[in-house]
């Protein structure tokens, strides 16, 4: 029976005591409690006693990261980036060089038509949910949590627990449900109001606020003793930040500034994240190809069909939006999940290669197998799209894998990555985990806006979907065979004798 539990008993026991007592008694045992501590606190732990007092390290929380949904372990390893057969094709040279990657989680196909749907209609529900806690539309505050279970404020935030009402809704809730959409002026066909569907998301700049030259006490800027500290060094920061303006346009700035906090190294960005469903017939024209723009995004015969018509900026938004899903589901173990993200254009091509780092995804440079099955999904010949079995995209996944488990590396749709494209290709890299990687502001010259894309799509002939062959798109264009898939680094790592 311990300290308490005597307490307690003898209380009970002798219930004549008088109040005063109880108290003197009470405080004589905290005193006693707190004796103890301060002797435990200058003798060590058990732990660093039983050790004889020798340090043996604090082990911390263990972690086993899980495997996440839909994504394959790719293994730290090697590989020679670039073609080992210089092409002759538009005069272009890709360099070659020795780089190491660590591992990481990727995707197993691209995303789909339903995962980025997904997105969309969870930003349509969150601005419904806005609306229906808005007293312009009745201003249910159900819908928005303002305080904590104590009465105390918190930062506002959705409730995504309280569901909408979409089979009885109220009139001020039917009107708040219907305000997302819109009728077209011709057919009367309601839809979505893609103008609406914004999503709002901040990234905290880790990288950046880790450089000694931005640190913000001047004495941490430089640690050479010999140099003189300047305390009133004005040092300046740029940040991406953006709104909405009176007319509903998304304004997108780069703001300079002296260096005040940390806040200077939170970019925040806007995005609308429906796709551009008339890349279809943007992209070729004197075709007739309307039935894609109508069909390919919102119908569920293509769900299983990767997702195009998306720009880089709106696949970087998919991923910020898919670690913000995930993090508020998984409570206290979420601050050692990294975050999704593009991968770089190294990873990817680490990737495609498969554990064998051959020139395309299986093993040889043929285009079919032994019994006459084409590898991918690409245009055979001049103008045949259909002899490898599709005309345009087709669902991911039909095609075998490469030895990595990672299916369409090569073909359906090209891949958008997060490396800024330059003609130097890795030359400028690292070889170690290299990125390049340049948030473009929007005053910038186009040109700097170029992403690397990787894998070559359904309408490319063979040699352009080869893992090692590089191409481009600026990042606010959308096209109908470019799609992406998500990666993102392991929270945990490893260490052998053998290699990988």
């Amino acid at each position: 029976m311990n300290t308490s539990e005597k307490y307690t008993d003898f209380i009970h026991c002798n219930h004549k005591v008088s109040a005063r007592g109880q108290r003197q008694m009470g405080i004589a045992l905290l005193a006693t409690a707190c004796l103890c501590l301060i002797l435990a606190s200058c003798m060590g732990s058990g732990r660093a006693m039983s050790a004889g007092g020798e340090v043996t390290g604090s082990r911390g929380t263990s972690y086993s990261e899980p495997v996440p949904y839909g994504m394959v372990e790719i293994k730290r390893g090697f590989l020679k980036v670039g073609l080992s057969e210089q092409d002759s094709l538009w005069g272009t040279v890709v360099p070659e060089k020795e780089i190491s990657v660590d591992g990481f989680w990727m995707d197993q196909t691209e995303v789909t038509n339903s995962m980025y749907r997904q997105f969309v209609e969870w930003v349509r529900d969150s601005i419904i949910r806005e609306r229906l806690a808005d007293p312009s539309y009745g201003g249910d505050e159900t819908y928005k949590i303002e305080v904590d279970r104590y009465g105390d404020p918190v930062t506002p935030h959705l409730n995504w627990n309280k569901p909408i009402p979409w089979r009885k809704p109220s009139e001020d809730q039917e009107r708040a449900i219907q305000s997302v959409y819109t009728r077209h002026p011709i057919d009367g066909t309601i839809m979505l109001d893609a103008k609406q569907l914004n999503y709002r998301y901040e990234v905290f700049d880790y990288e950046k606020a880790a450089l000694r030259k931005y640190r913000l006490n001047p004495a941490e800027r430089n640690l050479n003793t010999d140099k003189t500290v300047n305390p009133d060094e004005v040092v300046m920061i740029s940040k991406d930040t953006a709104y909405i303006d009176d007319n509903g346009q998304i304004v997108r700035q780069t703001i300079t500034r002296p260096l005040s906090s940390l806040y200077d190294f939170l970019n925040t960005y806007i995005v609308n994240v429906y796709p551009d469903t008339t890349c279809w017939v943007n992209d070729f024209r004197n075709a007739n190809n309307e039935s894609y723009m109508r069909l390919y995004f919102s119908s569920a015969a293509y769900n299983d069909y990767p997702v195009v018509g998306v720009s880089w900026e709106q696949a970087q938004a998919f991923c910020a939006w898919r670690t913000e899903y995930l993090l508020k589901g998984l409570g206290a173990q979420a601050r050692f999940i990294q975050r999704y993200r593009l991968p770089t254009e190294v990873e990817w091509e680490y990737a495609a290669r498969g554990k064998e780092g051959n020139p395309f995804p299986w093993e040889n440079t043929d285009m079919k197998s032994e019994k006459g099955c084409f590898y991918a999904n690409f245009k055979p010949d001049r103008g045949n799209y259909t002899e490898d079995g599709n005309l345009i995209t087709s669902r991911v996944g039909i095609y075998g894998a490469n030895s990595n488990g990672l299916f369409d590396m090569a073909g359906n749709v090209a891949e958008w990555t997060s490396t800024v494209y330059t003609e130097s290709g890795v030359a400028a890299m690292a070889d170690l985990n290299p990125q390049l990687s340049y948030d473009a502001a929007k005053e910038d010259p186009y040109i700097l806006k170029r992403k690397s894309v990787r894998g070559g799509s359904w309408k490319d002939p063979m040699s352009y979907i080869r893992s090692a062959w590089r191409t481009w798109e600026y990042q606010n264009y959308p096209r109908s065979f470019i799609g992406f898939r998500c990666v993102r680094s392991k929270a945990t790592t490893s260490s052998n004798t053998k290699g990988k």
